[in-house]
């Protein structure tokens, strides 16, 4: 019985023992006197059972057929199996034709055993505030998942979302890479232009953790950028790295969305490859998912802005590498040569710093001071000049000799044996050899240095 028939029952029990009358009831309860008469006549006839309401334990006249009932439990369990109430309901009004509501199938999964309440308990976090105007902070972030249950290669869904409307664009990849930022990027830029701030976690795409080697972090105006934060310093974003997945816990549902409803659709379509898949978020999903889950933001401004003049977007979301020119006015990049044409002698690069440009489509520039070079890509590595091979002789000096008619030779330097015999044309001082027996004294010379110092010799 419920409360307000165990309170009737009271009542008429000290009315049967004679304590109030039928008036008295029919204020306290309060019901009409009729009514009240009614009630008594149940009591006295049927006891206590006759208080209880008559449609207890009867099926309503709105309820669902058991033959309808036992359909749709058929139907769920073979092609909604792991879907949830709300998503099941979903789709069996829009493919199967069967309108009820899904607290109702929810009711019928956890009677039947097949679906079990889930209570998460966690810890208390302080409730953040949305960004009031669209584009001031976009959450950015990567899910990799088996996207195709098994039908295809598991995948990174890149999910950004805008944190004052949830309004969402996401996009398949191959894996999570400096890559696949550029390019998701890009074309969320040409949907909605510029955010002024991203918010991503701690990847190694987006930020340098030096900490993690050295235990000390960097000062901030030290700190070395990733080629991602490069580009966004260029385009003025800025990013805020968070430090938890709750700091960024709006894109981290969405990916629970995506998880459960996204694998289904594309289970449903049969899609098993990352084209088709990107159609299909492009064309249908994305469209739905956006009309449904968008928020109106706080204030009707669009920070979203268009690009700095002078800049063009995909050469900025490029690798770029600083390498130095060398004497022969080659640079070399990833293995290969690259000559720099001799238009730019005025810049005397020798010895500078150039900037190497990768573009996402593959083209290659070379920049010096934001100038672009003309270079051009050579075969192979460049060889330095051969050096003159000298003709020698086996252990033999090569020295250089002073002609015969050499001014030298006049005061008997370096004469040589030829010339003092007389040969080879040699003019000048040829002293006679003295006799063997005939032995001259040696004659001292005298002389006077500068200063008037003898010197005797």
């Amino acid at each position: 019985m419920s409360g307000k028939e165990r309170r009737r029952l009271e009542l008429m029990a000290r009315v049967r023992d004679q304590e109030l009358t039928l008036v008295r009831v029919a204020e306290l309860l309060p019901l009409s006197y009729r009514q009240t008469k009614r009630l008594w006549q149940r009591y006295r006839t049927e006891g206590d059972a006759g208080l209880v309401h008559r449609l207890r334990g009867r099926g309503s006249s709105r309820g669902i057929a058991q033959t309808k009932r036992r359909a749709i439990l058929k139907l769920y369990q073979h092609c909604y199996a792991d879907f949830g109430p709300t998503l099941a309901a979903e789709h069996l009004a829009k493919r199967d034709g069967h309108h009820l509501d899904h607290e109702t199938l929810r009711r019928w999964l956890i009677q039947e055993g097949l679906w079990q309440r889930r209570r998460n308990r966690h810890r208390h976090r302080q409730w953040r505030e949305r960004k009031p105007h669209v584009g001031e902070l976009v959450q950015v972030d990567g899910s990799e998942h088996d996207w195709f249950e098994g039908r295809g290669p598991r995948a990174v869904l890149l999910v950004l979302i805008d944190d004052a409307t949830n309004r969402t664009y996401a996009r398949f990849y191959d894996a999570e890479d400096t890559r696949a930022a550029f390019d998701v990027f890009g074309r969320y830029y040409d949907r909605y232009g510029l955010p002024l701030a991203l918010d991503p976690d701690r990847d190694s795409i987006y930020c340098v953790n030096p900490a993690a080697a050295t235990g000390e972090p960097p000062e901030p105006a030290a700190a070395p950028l990733t080629q991602f934060a490069r580009a966004m310093k260029q385009l003025g974003v800025a990013i805020i790295n968070a430090h938890s997945p709750q700091a960024k816990g709006r894109v981290e549902r969405r990916h629970g969305l995506f998880q459960d409803r996204l694998v289904k659709e594309l289970r449903l379509v049969g899609i098993d490859t990352l084209a088709a898949a990107n159609r299909y978020l492009e064309d249908t999903f994305l469209p739905d998912l956006n009309a449904r889950f968008t928020v109106p933001p706080a204030a009707a401004v669009d920070l979203h802005r268009r690009l700095p003049r002078g800049l063009r977007l995909e050469e900025v979301l490029c690798w770029e590498e600083p390498r130095v020119v060398a004497r022969d006015w080659t640079v070399r990049y990833q293995g290969d040569y690259w000559q720099i044409d001799r238009r730019h002698v005025g810049l005397s690069l020798v010895g500078q710093r150039v900037i190497m440009r990768t573009l996402l489509d593959g083209r290659r520039q070379r920049l010096y001071r934001g100038q672009k070079l003309v270079s051009r890509q050579l075969p192979t590595r460049p060889q330095p000049p051969a050096a003159p091979v000298l003709a020698r002789r086996q252990n033999a000096v090569r020295t250089n000799r002073p002609a015969t008619d050499h001014p030298w030779r006049r005061f008997g330097i370096a004469v040589g044996a030829n010339f003092r015999r007389g040969g080879a044309g040699g003019r000048g001082f040829a002293p006679q050899a003295p006799a063997p027996c005939a032995q001259q004294p040696r004659q001292r010379q005298t002389t006077r240095c500068r200063k008037g110092t003898l010197l005797t010799s």
